[in-house]
């Protein structure tokens, strides 16, 4: 680590490693195997000693998450969180792991997730309906079906009355982060999809068919974010932690006041002023995208389109490798992976393509040039939450 003496109440912080556990059809290991596999890569990323590691974040395994996945990993961290506010955790988490070692209440966190989702329902190890069981507000809605798809296809039905926006232009959304996987080898599906197939495929929940939906997939990832005192010692570039901003909306769907309208217009705003940065800066975007209409409706609440706009923002390949916007550039949920909770890998793609490290799926603007500008945003439940990190290379 260098000598030089930084004040703790101005430390930068910097995405330091990143990794992927074995992601697609991981029918041989456990979600702590998974966890263990992309702690270990990550921190091989890193370059860095695991000593130097005294913060830990996790959710959704274990009973006293994330302590029996730190005790798994072997660690003893002094700075703990265990966020769940569904897929925007991570981006909320990092966050959170930023502003503590900003404060100097941790030098270096490592944020872990693993599923065998996949692995689990084909085994009958669980079910996939989330009203069973239904506590809260949820028992009020749970008895006439409004499962988690329900709420979302009913979100995009009202934003296609309001705006006019088509099954074509949300088909898009599908066939682009396609040809995005297409590109990608760790991709789970790859086989590029015309509008004509998801128009054409079985009906989900209207007015989504199958293809308008996330893949379901086993696999892993994990995050190392470091004071900036330990980036001389780093075996990658660092990706520097800009702005977050976070916000929780609704959870029963009957107190959601505009269903055209996400908490990343919130989040988004926040992170977007921390980071001193506009929208139109950005070069590549990790939008979470359980279903094609959220990553329709998150850009425009990020601002990268005004609202109602984003129909027509998502077509003519705006959205491809190199398109205009590059977004979910892996193939995102709908065709890389998509193990129960993606934020987190949100931030490994974004962090990927700020290093120059993505492969056939690396973006590069005129002359061959990388992105330096980021953005993750997460979205959890049904437009419940949101959490959304910029991220630069300067």
């Amino acid at each position: 680590m260098s000598t030089s003496v930084i004040s703790r109440a101005l430390r930068k912080v910097a995405v330091v490693g990143v990794a992927l556990a074995d992601c697609g059809r991981v029918d041989e290991r456990t979600a702590y195997a998974l966890h263990a596999q992309a702690a270990r890569r990550a921190l091989a990323d890193s370059g860095l000693d695991r000593s130097v590691i005294d913060g830990f974040g996790s959710a959704g395994l274990g009973t006293l998450a994330p302590v029996e996945v730190a005790e798994y990993l072997g660690l003893r961290p002094t700075w703990v969180d265990s966020t769940s506010v569904g897929g925007s955790t991570w981006e909320v988490m990092a966050a959170h792991a930023a502003d503590a070692i900003t404060a100097g209440h941790a030098n270096a966190v490592l944020l872990a997730y693993g599923s065998t989702a996949r692995a689990d329902l084909k085994a009958g190890r669980r079910t996939a309906n989330l009203s069973l069981g239904a506590h809260g507000p949820l028992q009020f809605e749970a008895p006439y079906g409004h499962t988690l798809i329900a709420k979302y296809a009913m979100a995009a039905r009202r934003h296609m009355h309001e705006y006019g926006t088509t099954l074509e232009q949300l088909a898009e959304v599908a066939v682009q982060a396609r040809g995005n996987a297409s590109r990608n080898p760790d991709a789970m599906y790859r086989t590029p999809i015309t509008v004509d197939e998801v128009l054409s495929g079985p009906m989900i929940a209207d007015p989504f068919t199958k293809l308008h939906c996330c893949i379901r997939s086993d696999g892993g990832c994990a995050v190392l974010l470091a004071a900036e005192e330990y980036v001389p010692d780093t075996a990658k570039p660092p990706v520097w932690i800009l702005g977050t901003g976070e916000c929780v909306s609704h959870s029963a769907t009957s107190q959601w006041e505009d269903f055209t309208v996400s908490p990343a217009t919130v989040s988004g705003r926040l992170a977007f002023e921390r980071a001193g940065i506009r929208p139109s800066e950005i070069d590549v975007a990790q939008i979470y995208d359980a279903f094609t209409y959220m990553t329709l409706v998150t850009l425009e609440d990020l601002g990268f389109c005004g609202k109602g706009e984003g129909g027509a923002f998502v077509t003519k390949g705006r959205l491809l490798t190199d398109g205009e916007l590059p977004v979910n550039t892996d193939g995102g949920g709908l065709s890389a992976c998509h193990p129960g909770m993606r934020g987190l890998f949100l931030l490994v793609e974004a962090v990927r393509q700020l290093r120059g490290e993505a492969g056939g799926h690396q973006v590069r603007g005129a002359g061959g040039r990388l992105p330096r500008l980021a953005v993750a945003s997460g979205t959890g439940g049904w437009f419940c939450s949101s959490g959304t990190v910029v991220l630069g290379r300067d």
